[in-house]
C-alpha cells in the first residue's frame, strides 16, 4: 500500500497555479529579462553587423527576489529571482525558444530597481514531475 499523497496524481496545471498564488502572497515584484530584437535592418550597415539591432524587455512577474551573499573577491551583488514557470511559459510561447533553457541562455541581462544582472546560473524546481519554478542567479 502507497503512502497518502504518494501516487495520487498531483494536476500539472494545479502546481503551477500554487506556485503563482505563493509568489505573489509573498509579495511579488516584477522583472525585465533583456532579449536581443532578431529582426535586423535592411541597410548595408546592418547586414555587416554594424548596426545594434537593439533589445526587447520581457515582464515577470511575481517573481521574489533575495538577496544572497558575496565574497569578498566576487561580484558586488548576487540576487536569486524566484521566478514562476506559467512568466516563463509566457515568455516562451511570445517568442520562438524551444524551452525555458533555450530563453536563459539567450537572455543578455535582467533588469531589477533600475540595475542590470548578469545571469550566473539557474535551476528548475519540480513537483509532480512538472517545473513549477526556476531559481535564477544574477550578479551584478
Amino acid at each position: 500500500m502507497q503512502p497518502a499523497g504518494v501516487g495520487a496524481g498531483v494536476c500539472g496545471v494545479a502546481v503551477l497555479r500554487a506556485a503563482d498564488a505563493m509568489l505573489r502572497a509573498l509579495g511579488g515584484e516584477e522583472i525585465s529579462m533583456l532579449l536581443p530584437l532578431s529582426a535586423m535592418p535592411g541597410d548595408p550597415a546592418g547586414q555587416l553587423g554594424l548596426a545594434d539591432p537593439g533589445i526587447e524587455e520581457v515582464k515577470i512577474s511575481p517573481v521574489i527576489t533575495r538577496y544572497l551573499p558575496t565574497e569578498n573577491n566576487g561580484p558586488r551583488r548576487r540576487v536569486e529571482f524566484l521566478v514562476p514557470a506559467s512568466g516563463i511559459a509566457t515568455a516562451l510561447s511570445a517568442h520562438d525558444f524551444a524551452g525555458a533553457e533555450q530563453l536563459i541562455d539567450a537572455t543578455l541581462g535582467i533588469a531589477y530597481e533600475g540595475e542590470l544582472f548578469h545571469i550566473e546560473g539557474f535551476t528548475s524546481e519540480y513537483f509532480g514531475g512538472v517545473a513549477y519554478l526556476y531559481r535564477v542567479i544574477g550578479v551584478e
